[in-house]
């Protein structure tokens, strides 16, 4: 076996190490821990108990912007924290400055920035991008290639269907004036959006609202309504029976 652990990294009892893999300096690592094969994990990573990461992931890199973003950075950033019993997939990337919950998903490919904040019983489903400075609620579902954008707030119980996109610039690059309007959307708390929905930037979905699928959003939602079309349009009330407070397994 063929892995380098620094001297200064604290390992937990019964932590199991694949090969090929690297953990720098300062990382702690709880008790029971299972890294696969060909992983990296950061100096100073903070890792519960319990954690499951998968072969060939990078955990709490720091970030290295272009020298034409507009992301910029002169300090290191904190490093990542894992809440215990998170499962991460395999080739996940998960920079420095974010945190991530207890009993969460980042699932195979997918990419949580720096300074994401993300909360317990989070699912981060296959290849979804999460960028950076968003945060996101508890019991909060993003399935498979929907990308997250930057600035944005998901609070709890959202659901995220697979390919949606959320957007943050209306100016697409252009202009020094759209520094001050750069917002990511906010879904307040049990809405739900719809498969290859496209979400405009600084929109609000409202508390409970439905996005159904393909919509373009370009205003915000009223709690509880559905919206649907190119532009989307408030066609009714979500059923009762649909409604958080309704649901048997209301997690």
């Amino acid at each position: 076996m063929i892995n380098h652990i620094d001297p200064k990294a604290r390992l937990g009892q019964g932590v199991m190490v694949g090969y090929f893999s690297v953990i720098g300096k300062d990382v702690q690592v709880g008790d029971n821990v299972t890294i696969g094969n060909n992983v990296t994990i950061w100096d100073g990573t903070v890792i519960g108990d319990n954690v499951q990461i998968g072969d060939g992931s990078v955990i709490g890199k720091q970030p290295k912007p272009s020298k034409t973003s507009t992301v910029k950075y002169e300090d290191v950033l904190p490093p990542l924290v894992i809440g215990a019993n998170t499962t991460i997939g395999a080739n996940a990337v998960i920079y420095a400055g974010a945190t991530i919950g207890e009993n969460a998903l980042i699932a195979d490919l997918a990419s949580v920035r720096e300074n994401c904040k993300i909360g317990n019983f989070v699912v981060v489903g296959r290849g979804v991008a999460v960028e950076n400075k968003t945060t996101i609620g508890e019991y909060t579902k993003i399935q498979t290639g929907a990308y997250i954008t930057a600035y944005m707030d998901i609070e709890d119980h959202v659901f995220i269907a697979p390919m949606v996109t959320f957007t943050n610039d209306n100016f697409m690059g252009r202009t020094k004036e759209r520094f001050k309007f750069i917002k990511g959307a906010t879904v307040k708390r049990g809405a739900r959006v719809g498969g290859g929905s496209i979400i405009l930037p600084g929109v609000v979905i409202g508390e409970e609202s439905f996005v159904a699928a393909g919509a373009l959003v370009t205003k915000d939602t009223g709690e509880r309504k559905v919206v649907i079309g190119l532009p989307a349009k408030e066609t009714r009330t979500v059923p009762g029976r649909e409604l958080l407070e309704n649901q048997e397994d209301k997690k």
